[in-house]
């Protein structure tokens, strides 16, 4: 049966205690091998892609709507808890509009040959800290055909509640992995047939329509962080250096704008 929330110094509901303390939080769940995935839609979307879930927090009138995921729970002895509003939102910290929490076990990261072994287009992230960033630049990888995500040791956590929120759950549908060193592992996706293309200003930049007009057959585009953008030992490293052009004078975008529109661009044909 449904457990309902009565002590919110539970330990059991420790996983959803404080899920606003970005700073906490994004050290504690992966030393704990744990993420928050938050809405039917993620939740349905992390179980799709084969995550397990340790426990669901859930109002009320979710027990109904949600209820095959409650008897698969209960089947598989994952508990489910339950609660008012309020109740819920003093142990998470935030309104429960969405209706559920799961509570959900990561998994080993992946290497990089296995995520590149098919890819043919693939962003880095590099020192992207801003989790919403994060989550959109994922959104638009899997709605516009970039085969894989490659995050620098200092990136935010694609796993993060946020990031994953906004990402509307395509963090479970692209692949990713991190890339150690940085930008030295660079040299891996060379080995494996990349051209490497740097998002950055510069003199002697291509545009990104030349870029598009001779697009190699396994291009990695890096993408850097919001306000200094890429280091530039990152641009030694590079075969290219790649500009979006601009009118009204400005100079740059927001960088999950930026892979949006980079993505549209050097989309492949399947």
């Amino acid at each position: 049966m449904p457990i309902e929330v009565t002590s919110l110094d539970d330990p059991a509901l420790r996983d959803y205690v404080g899920l606003t303390d970005v700073a906490l939080r994004t050290r504690a769940e992966p030393e704990r091998g744990l993420f928050i995935a938050e809405s039917e839609k993620v939740i349905r979307r992390a179980l799709a892609a084969g995550y397990r879930p340790r426990s669901y927090l859930m109002g009320e009138r979710w027990l109904t709507d949600l209820g095959d995921l409650v008897a698969e729970a209960e089947a598989g002895g994952v508990p489910v808890y339950w609660g008012p509003a309020q109740t819920l939102e003093q142990l998470t910290g935030f309104h429960l509009h969405r209706g559920a929490l799961a509570a959900m076990q990561r998994r080993p990261l992946p290497g990089l040959s296995e995520v590149l072994a098919t890819a043919r287009r693939v962003f880095i992230l590099e020192d992207i800290v801003d989790h919403t960033n994060v989550g959109a630049i994922f959104r638009s990888a899997a709605a516009l055909g970039v085969d894989a995500v490659l995050v620098t040791p200092r990136c935010a956590d694609p796993l993060y509640r946020r990031a994953i929120r906004v990402s509307m759950g395509t963090v479970f549908q692209v692949p990713w992995t991190r890339i150690d060193p940085w930008p030295g592992g660079l040299a891996v996706l060379r080995d494996l047939g990349f051209v490497t293309a740097a998002m950055a200003l510069g003199d002697e930049s291509l545009s990104l329509d030349e870029l598009a007009a001779h697009a190699p057959q396994r291009l990695a585009l890096v993408l850097g962080t919001e306000g200094d953008g890429l280091h530039p030992r990152t641009l030694t490293h590079v075969d290219q250096v790649v500009r979006i052009p601009m009118a009204g004078g400005v100079d740059s975008l927001n960088v999950a704008a930026a892979a949006a529109v980079a993505a549209w661009a050097l989309r492949t044909q399947p």
